[in-house]
């Protein structure tokens, strides 16, 4: 449920409101929009039953949620959030780029690839240190040591990093290091996970699962926000399909249409969604075009080598004219993407 204050309603009215849902056991969060104060509420509402809020002087009316996902809802909160990451804003006016490896492999591999996405435009350095792979036999990641390999990429880039985590341990760790956690499509309906990320109070990059829906996917962001957590930005990676032309379906259309339900951002990552490098600059316009965020994007200094997703990895030089291509694209759409040089 949701109140509505009136428009003209004072702060003090809008407190006493709270004042009383917080005395019967209830919790509250305030969305001030331009014109009118939403009050969120959090909890049983069966409490409510006997009392006369809509009559509480300032409530314009009683709104119910009728979503699985409160939090998470676009009626919970009208207006589009804006995810700030140690001072890197997303969901604002400006385009943010993620780019980095795949699987952090080196010490030299790594900084190679932070210096080179750096100079291109990027906002934030991705790699992996946990690596759940399908096979068991796979190239796991460095844990521990990639982390403070990230660490260091920072200070020498001013990235911020943002790195997958799959256990409470691995949260723990990484805490110590990282700007974002991000939860991959195989965890995301690992809902302890994600209470554990929600508790952390870090912002989360929340992937979608392989065969989510759109609101499986929303409820997952909920599990993260009912521990307090509202820094959450979902990101589009593509989903299993009958199709075998490319590893798995991005879906476009998920983008605007996540964009009518809820006030969370929404980035996309092509290189996941198609697993060949040749086709993650089209997908990348495509993504902005419908109204994504910003992008994560695989970047490899030399993909033929890499342990983990070549195939879908760019060079530098070709991740480089994938930022200016998006920044061509977000002036048509009055967005920015500012290209950072040194």
């Amino acid at each position: 449920m949701i109140i509505v204050m009136k428009p003209n309603s004072k702060e003090e009215q809008t407190k006493e409101v709270c004042n009383v849902l917080e005395s019967l056991g209830l919790g509250v969060h305030i969305s001030k929009g331009k014109q009118v104060t939403i009050i969120g509420v959090i909890g049983d509402k069966t409490v409510l039953n006997d009392v006369p809020i809509e009559l509480m002087p300032g409530v314009e009316k009683l709104v119910p949620i009728i979503e699985s996902y409160k939090l998470a809802s676009k009626t919970f909160k009208p207006e589009s959030s804006v995810v700030d990451v140690d001072g890197v804003k997303i969901g604002g006016k400006e385009i943010i780029v993620m780019a980095g490896p795949c699987a952090i492999e080196s010490k030299e591999q790594l900084f190679e690839a932070a210096e080179a996405v750096k100079k291109a435009g990027a906002q934030f350095l991705r790699g992996g240190a946990y690596k759940p792979r399908t096979s068991p036999y796979s190239f796991q990641g460095l844990e521990e040591e990639g982390l403070k390999y990230m660490a260091e990429a920072k200070a020498r880039t001013g990235l911020k990093i943002v790195t997958e985590v799959i256990s409470h341990k691995s949260i723990e760790v990484a805490e110590k290091y990282v700007d974002m956690f991000q939860i991959g499509a195989r965890n995301m309906q690992n809902f302890y996970l994600l209470r554990e990320v929600g508790k952390s109070k870090k912002p989360v990059l929340l992937k979608r699962g392989l065969s989510a829906t759109i609101e499986e996917w929303l409820n997952a962001a909920e599990y993260i926000m009912s521990e307090g957590n509202y820094n959450v930005v979902l990101c589009e990676r593509g989903i299993r399909t009958f199709e075998t032309a490319t590893r798995n379906t991005l879906d476009i259309s998920a983008i605007p249409v996540i964009k009518s339900k809820t006030h969370l951002p929404v980035i996309a990552d092509p290189s996941h969604a198609t697993g060949k490098w040749e086709f993650v600059l089209p997908l990348s316009r495509a993504a902005i075009a419908a109204g994504a965020d910003g992008l994560m994007i695989e970047v490899h200094p030399n993909p033929r080598c890499a342990l983990s997703d070549g195939p879908q990895s760019l060079t530098p030089e070709k991740f480089n004219e994938l930022c200016n291509s998006i920044n061509q694209i977000a002036a048509l759409l009055d967005r920015e993407y500012k290209i950072h040089k040194h």
